[in-house]
């Protein structure tokens, strides 16, 4: 297992469970179908990760509350690899600041 399936699954048990992907500009909820704009959304947290093998394999993974109190995840990659779509979606998203030492996992 993974440190990422380790973070989404105490994510899980916190209530983050609805999947997320960014599409047309929009979050699209996987669970339900329902779709968010930027102003709906705020990222809870954020974690990075960085692959075992390869210091290029990054990503991110972001801790989502929606405006009508859905929770869930949205990963990325992170770097040169990761979507300039959800990259441009999350700029405008509110982002609480990662607590110093504050772990998931």
């Amino acid at each position: 297992m993974t440190d990422m399936e380790k973070c989404m699954n105490k994510l899980e048990e916190k209530g983050f469970t609805d999947q997320y992907q960014v599409e047309d500009g929009r979050l699209h909820c996987l669970t339900n179908g329902k779709m968010y704009d930027a102003e709906d959304v705020m990222a809870i947290n954020f974690y990075r990760f960085e692959g075992n093998s390869n210091p290029d394999d990054m990503s991110i993974l972001y801790a989502i509350e929606t405006a009508d109190g859905r929770k869930g995840t949205l990963v990325d990659a992170f770097g040169m690899y990761a979507s300039q779509e959800l990259g441009d979606f999350m700029q405008n998203v509110e982002m609480h600041k990662k607590v110093k030492g504050e772990q998931v996992y």
